[in-house]
């Protein structure tokens, strides 16, 4: 299965945040969609971070209390791993375990962000796809009878 097909039964609407915004306003997009990650975008919309709840965390351990008031770009993972569309949900199965990351915006050919993908988003997938092999398998055996 590809990353397109993901995009088309979840969507393709993603939640950003600007680097200048505040820890704390980024915390209230994260609680408020009830979502794990943040697109950080420049004002051009190009993909310059990505801001995680691990992040705050790491940040509240480090900094402590003056973390909500400080800037996104303060806390951000500059090097964000994308995906593209045509990218099969096996190869970011590995990447994201081998890489150690929850999220992966998608980009198109003009590295503009399409949608995100989530390791929920993988895992339901795979899921489903072992569902219909299953009932696939059973369907079989059965007809034999």
């Amino acid at each position: 299965m590809l990353v397109e097909t993901v995009l088309h039964g979840k969507g393709t609407d993603v939640v950003t945040v600007r680097p200048e915004a505040t820890v704390s306003e980024a915390a209230r997009l994260l609680c408020a969609h009830r979502i794990g990650a943040l697109v950080v975008v420049d004002e051009q919309e190009k993909i310059v971070g990505m801001l995680s709840e691990r992040d705050i965390v790491r940040g509240m351990a480090l900094k402590g209390s003056v973390v909500h008031e400080m800037q996104v770009r303060e806390l951000m993972s500059a090097d964000v791993l994308v995906c593209r569309p045509e990218d099969s949900l096996a190869q970011l199965m590995s990447v994201m375990t081998n890489r150690r990351v929850r999220h992966l915006p998608v980009i198109d050919g003009d590295n503009r962000l399409r949608g995100i993908v989530t390791i929920g988003d993988i895992v339901k997938n795979r899921l489903d796809e072992a569902t219909m092999e299953v009932d696939s398998l059973r369907d079989y055996v059965m007809a034999g009878r």
